[in-house]
């Protein structure tokens, strides 16, 4: 029905993830084709691709179109999506809730390019801006 909240999809585990952002990647694909993305990465075999997919679609993470005889898979949230409920989960959990805690840990585990930095600056100063 139109106007009603998207209901709450569980969080992906691991190996979901891996396949979200296969179809993140391409767009709807076939269990073969997110296979195929998957296998030159790290050892993964056909069968354990279609049990996740399977399970990711009774659990509503993808979508599944039947009408071929390969069925095709679509993610169920965006990118973006995800992304922001794994960091608020991420924020709330590990953080204490302290966005300062998380950037902090975040530039300190890895260095950020000159690029990253001044595209961080640039985030702050239209958040300060914003906020006054």
């Amino acid at each position: 029905m139109p106007g009603m909240p998207k209901p709450k999809l569980p969080e992906p585990t691991d190996g979901e993830l891996e396949i979200l952002l296969v179809l993140w990647e391409t767009g709807p694909a076939t269990v073969r084709e997110v296979y195929d993305r998957l296998s030159p990465r790290r050892a993964i075999v056909y069968t354990t691709v279609l049990k996740l997919m399977q399970i990711m679609a009774e659990k509503g993470l993808v979508e599944r179109d039947e009408s071929q005889r390969a069925h095709v898979y679509r993610a169920r949230l965006t990118q973006d999506e995800a992304r922001h409920r794994l960091v608020g989960d991420l924020l709330d959990r590990l953080f204490q809730g302290s966005a300062k805690k998380l950037v902090m840990q975040a530039l300190s585990s890895r260095k950020a390019t000159r690029e990253e930095l001044a595209e961080i600056r640039r985030m702050l100063d239209e958040m300060t801006r914003g906020a006054k």
